[in-house]
């Protein structure tokens, strides 16, 4: 399983949104749309 896939998988199970997961995270939305498309994983 790919990082993309793991992460997507994650936010999945635990039941949080792409917005939910960047306020926690203190990132923006995009980004972490970006990591789970694999087109950024920084």
């Amino acid at each position: 399983m790919e990082m993309a896939e793991r992460l997507l998988k994650l936010r999945r199970d635990a039941g949080y949104s792409q917005e939910q997961t960047a306020e926690l995270l203190g990132i923006s939305r995009q980004a972490v749309s970006k990591w789970e498309s694999g087109v950024s994983l920084r």
